[in-house]
């Protein structure tokens, strides 16, 4: 029972699914759902991907898909996203947190979220399978794991900081947990697995270099990222089949 709570805690955490009420009286660490984070990426990939089961024009329903997305997890990565592109015009390591600490979101932030909401959009329309975007809902969920266990809290407080650090089992799991998604989703497994490990070594590089370490936004910003790099992947090898 402590599992299923476990997974509910992690649910409501990364979703704005109303499973609240199936908690524990009893308060719970968001630290010791981690290992159910990749799994809650499923649970959305498998929502947001409904549209694409239904016969339609496919960016139509590449944009339902996206839009159902957003709607389940209520943009929580895409605002870590704005705020760690926005934080590349600090001058140093405070001026970047403290612009990640801001409310409002400026010019890099809005580029990012256009620039990535297009590739998804598009990968989406050109792949068309719903398996897809579990996989890749489920690497970039995994990706936070990742990068919790490769990156000290950059600060004291907030989530970074009070989700610790994963063992190496958690990224066992997590590693694993991908990765059979990825070969659920059909061919293109190498392509997309190579395209998330990449974008998930920038991100980490970036965040070590600009901030020290990661926070919240800094997790956001992988999982949306990989889980971009992931969409394009498949839909690149998708092409290449289909021009072969």
């Amino acid at each position: 029972m402590a599992r299923l709570h476990q997974f509910v805690l992690a649910a409501v955490f990364l979703t704005r699914l109303p499973l609240a009420r199936f908690l524990p009286t009893e308060e719970l660490a968001i630290r010791d759902s981690i290992w159910a984070f990749p799994l809650v990426g499923a649970l959305i990939g498998l929502l947001a991907g409904l549209p694409l089961w239904i016969d339609g024009p496919e960016l139509l329903l590449a944009a339902m898909s996206l839009a159902l997305s957003v709607l389940l997890t209520g943009s929580l990565h895409e605002d870590g996203l704005a705020d760690f592109a926005d934080s590349a015009g600090g001058r140093d390591r405070d001026a970047r947190l403290a612009i990640m600490r801001d409310s409002r979101i400026g010019s890099y932030g809005v580029m990012a979220l256009i620039l990535t909401s297009g590739l998804r959009l598009g990968a989406l329309a050109a792949i068309g399978n719903p398996l897809v975007l579990v996989a890749a809902a489920v690497c970039g969920r995994a990706a936070i794991v990742l990068t919790m266990a490769a990156l000290l809290p950059a600060r004291s407080d907030g989530l970074g900081w009070g989700a610790g650090r994963p063992g190496w089992r958690l990224v066992i799991l997590a590693t694993l947990l991908a990765l059979l998604g990825l070969l659920i989703a059909g061919d293109g497994l190498a392509a997309a697995a190579t395209a998330a490990l990449l974008m998930l070594a920038v991100v980490i590089r970036q965040a070590r270099v600009w901030l020290g370490g990661q926070t919240g936004d800094v997790l956001g910003a992988a999982s949306v990222l990989v889980e971009t790099a992931v969409l394009c992947a498949f839909a690149l090898v998708l092409a290449g089949q289909a021009n072969g």
